[in-house]
């Protein structure tokens, strides 16, 4: 504990803050400081803040320049603490921590901020009214969540879940003031490209009035493209029946509508979602800063609080465009969950392809599917998806044949689903009951909704839908635990250069960088990735090897 202090910000821009003992309790007298900035500038002997919040302090201390190498937020920890002990959804909040360990009533968690655009540069102000605690009380929480992480099943790895929950939220407060570098000049040029002149009170651009006059000649009536009903109801009028107006639906009818409907329908996401307002309320001084939050999923996802980050569609990130002098390094994880069912269930055969294969789902098809890869990538995430219908079933029993292991821990984590029981990731984060699960369930799990079906979308009503989502849980959540694992070590490893880290989705990471650094950023992406997977798994044969991109602009790289 040599090196930990608890740190409480003041309204009046100050600090209170106080040494912590081998016991998580202070150590000293708390100290009162007029200014939190130079309070925290001025300790750089401090190895760990223990604070309540990252995103209620960093903000402020990343706008003056000061650079935290390690912290232990509490409130993400009460969430994951919760979570492993069944209680998710209850009050997350120090103060109703601190209400839990002292038997007084549990005050509700401050509202959700609303995405709001332009915010982010004032993140530390625009944050809801949270209860105060004092830096005694903030530390008799601090230290009964270290009994309750030494009381979990597993609390080495549930410490290092904890410690790189807290690492992220470092990461995605730094990514924020950093912003993904955007070109105002090219996005326009796009969008006049794709959409036409913009016409005058914000109505639709030209191309998409184009299409929509298509739509309606080959229907020989008025539709209206962006009305999924209008254009069901138009089908049913021409002799076919169709469910709803999604691609998978459409795209083979044999009818003159489905050409312009389907490139309408594609063009209106972009019109909608990133388009003229969308740079307008989004994009400042050069840069986009959409509010990345970690652990903002179940699973253990990242999500952005508004200006849809994660949906960047490959033609708008041609306006992702390094500075002068700078490069974009691009990462994407290869297949990360097939090779985290690896580590995870220690199944010899598939750790085996892992260690060995760039493409691991060419290797499993010559050990299980005669070579064909397309069959042995639908077996593999079918297995993880529990995607069994049709030739699903046969496909799983090859792969099941080939890794008996592989396929029994996620039919083992589908059976504790199913039944009710609490799953777990490797490191520890837990699925939510059944009754927190809710619609987006299924999507959370990576089914797409064309496959997932009305029953496997109302996971708590649905054992079964249950089932297949605690399938990918124990999957998808681990690799969100690597990824974790991954943006720390890499934070650290950039710590000496000038790049920075501007965008991670998933499995994927950009980092900033001048050229002339390109190849050690590379270098320390490979170790980043050797290090999280020694740390998440263990000394396990598997792999996680990069497809790496230096590039000038985002679209060049895929």
């Amino acid at each position: 504990m040599t090196g930990h202090w608890v740190l409480v910000p003041a309204e009046d821009g100050g600090a209170r803050l106080a040494p912590l003992g081998p016991d998580g309790l202070p150590a000293g007298p708390v100290r009162q400081e007029p200014d939190l900035v130079a309070a925290v500038r001025g300790r750089p002997e401090v190895t760990r803040w223990v604070w309540r919040s990252t995103d209620e302090i960093y903000p402020r201390l990343l706008a003056a320049g000061v650079r935290v190498e390690r912290c232990y937020d509490v409130e993400d920890a009460e969430t994951l603490l919760l979570g492993h002990e069944g209680r998710l959804g209850e009050p997350r909040s120090a103060a109703a921590a601190l209400a839990r360990l002292r038997g007084t009533p549990v005050p509700p968690d401050p509202p959700a901020r609303p995405a709001e655009p332009g915010i982010q540069s004032s993140l530390f102000d625009a944050r809801p009214a949270r209860q105060r605690v004092s830096p005694e009380d903030l530390a008799e929480v601090y230290a009964a969540q270290r009994r309750r992480t030494d009381a979990t099943s597993h609390p080495d790895r549930m410490r290092l879940l904890l410690t790189s929950e807290s690492a992220g939220m470092l990461v995605a407060a730094e990514m924020n003031a950093a912003g993904l570098p955007w070109r105002a000049d090219v996005h326009r040029e796009v969008l006049r490209e794709l959409l036409g002149e913009r016409y005058p009170g914000g109505g639709e651009p030209t191309r998409l009035a184009e299409l929509a006059e298509e739509v309606s000649a080959a229907f020989g009536h008025r539709v209206r493209p962006d009305l999924p009903a209008d254009v069901v109801k138009a089908f049913a009028r021409a002799g076919i029946r169709v469910g709803s107006t999604r691609r998978w639906e459409i795209q083979s009818l044999d009818h003159p509508a489905v050409r312009p409907l389907l490139e309408y329908k594609r063009l209106y996401r972009i019109w909608v979602a990133h388009g003229w307002s969308w740079l307008q309320d989004w994009v400042r001084d050069g840069r986009f800063r959409p509010e990345f939050h970690a652990h903002g999923t179940v699973t253990g996802r990242w999500v952005t609080n508004g200006g849809g980050a994660l949906q960047i569609p490959k033609v708008i990130r041609r306006a992702v465009v390094a500075d002068p002098g700078h490069c974009l390094v691009v990462a994407d994880a290869a297949q990360l969950e097939p090779r985290v069912l690896a580590a995870i269930s220690r199944d010899p055969g598939l750790m085996e392809v892992a260690a060995r294969a760039d493409d691991l789902y060419q290797s499993v098809s010559e050990r299980a599917f005669s070579g064909d890869r397309a069959q042995a990538k639908l077996a593999v995430l079918g297995a993880i998806y529990g995607q069994t219908k049709g030739d699903g079933l046969k496909n799983l029993a090859a792969l099941r044949r080939r890794f008996p292991r592989a396929v029994a821990y996620v039919d083992e984590a589908a059976r504790a689903g199913e039944e009710g029981r609490l799953v777990r990731t490797w490191l520890g984060r837990t699925c939510p009951p059944a009754a927190g699960a809710g619609e987006d369930a299924a999507e959370e799990a990576g089914i797409p909704q064309e496959e997932a079906g009305d029953g496997s979308r109302s996971v708590p009503g649905d054992a079964r839908a249950r089932g297949r989502f605690a399938r990918n849980f124990v999957v998808q959540g681990s690799a969100a635990d690597w990824a974790l694992l991954l943006l720390a070590a890499l934070r650290r490893g950039c710590a000496g250069l000038a790049a920075e880290l501007v965008f991670f989705q998933h499995d994927e990471v950009i980092v900033h960088c001048p050229v002339e650094e390109a190849d050690a950023v590379v270098t320390v992406l490979e170790e980043a990735s050797r290090l999280a997977t020694r740390l998440a798994f263990g000394e396990v044969p598997v792999r996680v090897p990069f497809t790496t991109a230096v590039v000038g602009c985002y679209a060049e790289a895929k």
